[in-house]
């Protein structure tokens, strides 16, 4: 972790952290008071709280971090210290590594110059943890709106890595790129068709590329979207279909007809469906196999002198062979049987 230059009293002086919270709030019975008012008073409050709870976690992760660093650098106690000191303050350990976490991401924007100490005020703490963990196209944005003085929130850091998203994909089509930045499409519609394209094969892309730039509208885009998703979830799924996998039979052209027929989504559930049942099965056999290994080392191990293990063992034979027997409901009036038939 690079070292940054300011001392702590230069780094607190500049983020002009407030040693003692203390706000005269609006009175809620107070009906002179218009409600525009009321919420900014509050908004305001709020805002300060949320600089002042971010900038103390970035100290505590820096504090911490030290504390840890300090018993590595002694190779002692295989982090006893560091769990005692956070046990002492009644600080979790994940808690603790969350602040680290944190104060690297701070210490590495402002190592990089990707940001000035003074923004740091300018961020509420999710938005500017949601930077840090962003992409540095992403985090540059985020750094240039507050340093010219933008307040940021989470809403903020989103529209800007929606807009990155989309002006700086290739799968996305110049004249659409145009209608992103001129304002008519807004990056937010853009941003998950791309992620959503991102997951297909080259093969699927042109006719949802040659849509959009026809139709380059709102209404155009989600529909896409929706499309390339259930389109997504249809190929994942059906590779990882058994079934289908040994079967003779032509996926794109079965793709092709359920595109046709309107009822993508439908196929795209169906093999999911199918792909947890495969896995379910899996896990079925596997388990009844266990209880199978287990009932008969049990019954190995008693006799009749334990008559009560012998009647729970008794018991379990309906999950223990060949034909398994589970009630549907409390009254067993329905039960479900499955015959397993297994090769060795």
């Amino acid at each position: 972790m690079a070292e940054i230059s300011e001392t702590t009293a230069e780094i607190t002086a500049a983020l002009e952290t407030p040693t003692d919270l203390e706000f005269t709030l609006p009175d809620p019975e107070d009906e002179e008071i218009e409600e525009n008012e009321f919420q900014q008073r509050l908004d305001e409050a709020w805002l300060v709280c949320e600089r002042f709870d971010l900038q103390t976690d970035i100290w505590r992760g820096r504090i911490l971090r030290a504390v840890r660093d300090r018993e590595k650098q002694g190779g002692e106690g295989r982090g006893k210290g560091f769990l005692n000191w956070l046990k002492e303050r009644e600080i979790s350990k994940s808690q603790a590594y969350s602040m680290i976490q944190l104060a690297n991401s701070a210490d590495t924007l402002l190592a990089e110059g990707q940001l000035q100490v003074s923004s740091i005020n300018n961020f509420s703490k999710r938005a500017f943890v949601e930077t840090a963990n962003s992409d540095p196209e992403v985090q540059k944005l985020v750094s240039e709106a507050a340093e010219g003085g933008d307040r940021i929130t989470r809403r903020e850091v989103k529209e800007l890595s929606d807009q990155w998203t989309a002006m700086s994909s290739e799968l996305v089509p110049p004249n659409v790129k145009e209608q992103a930045e001129n304002g008519s499409l807004s990056p937010r519609y853009l941003a998950p068709l791309v992620k959503e394209m991102e997951k297909l094969p080259s093969s699927h892309l042109k006719q949802i590329q040659e849509e959009v730039e026809e139709n380059p509208d709102v209404d155009t885009v989600k529909q896409l979207t929706s499309e390339a998703k259930n389109l997504s979830k249809y190929l994942d799924a059906a590779a990882q279909v058994q079934a289908i996998y040994n079967a003779d039979l032509d996926l794109e052209m079965a793709l092709e007809e359920a595109l046709r027929l309107d009822c993508l989504n439908t196929a795209a559930d169906l093999v999911k469906q199918a792909t947890s049942l495969e896995q379910i099965m899996a896990k079925l056999y596997t388990t009844w196999k266990r209880v199978g290994s287990l009932a008969d080392r049990l019954y190995v191990e008693t006799g009749a002198s334990n008559p009560h293990l012998r009647s729970m063992l008794s018991a379990l034979e309906k999950l223990s062979n060949d034909t398994i027997e589970v009630p549907l409901d409390d009254s067993s009036d329905r039960v479900v049987r499955l015959k397993i038939i297994h090769n060795e």
